[in-house]
């Protein structure tokens, strides 16, 4: 038979931090995030294959229902990319026939996106990718995870350039 206190001591055990050192892989919150992101990622593996879009040019179909026109240094800045990387996800979508990219006319150093009507169609056929319910979260639990995350995400990013 098992002795209660001993079951006890072992269970106040279990909840004390581990050391630095004894730390393992799934400790860290940064991995959790990191996994998290490629478990969404497979998440949305089939909606995105049935549309023939990667993710980034998910996003950036997003970010353009959400505000059509922009430049692509404020669609960057959204989507968290450097022009360089954002440029071929453009490009190939423009090829898709899903945007298109002209010079601002009142600012030639600009480049405007702006969705076609295909861009546009393509939110119905996406509404089903909405992971809520995959996740197992109840819709006020995710919507407040979604907001920590984003908060987390804020934080970092004026932490690491008030050092540089």
């Amino acid at each position: 038979m098992d002795n209660p206190k001993a079951n006890s001591r072992d269970h106040s055990k279990a909840k004390q931090k581990p050391a630095a050192s004894d730390r393992r892989l799934a400790d860290f919150l940064c991995f959790a995030i990191y996994s998290a992101n490629l478990a969404y990622g497979r998440a949305y593996k089939q909606g995105l294959d049935e549309l023939g879009l990667t993710y980034p040019q998910w996003i950036a179909i997003v970010a353009l229902w959400e505000e059509d026109g922009q430049t692509v240094s404020d669609l960057g800045d959204k989507m968290f990319l450097e022009s360089n990387t954002l440029t071929p996800v453009l490009k190939k979508l423009e090829a898709m026939g899903y945007l298109r990219r002209q010079r601002d006319p009142a600012d030639e150093r600009q480049v405007r996106v702006s969705l076609t009507d295909a861009g546009r169609r393509l939110r119905e056929k996406g509404m089903h990718m909405k992971l809520v319910k995959s996740s197992g979260l109840k819709p006020d639990e995710f919507a407040r995870l979604q907001k920590s995350i984003v908060t987390l995400r804020d934080t970092l990013i004026k932490a690491t350039a008030e050092e540089e």
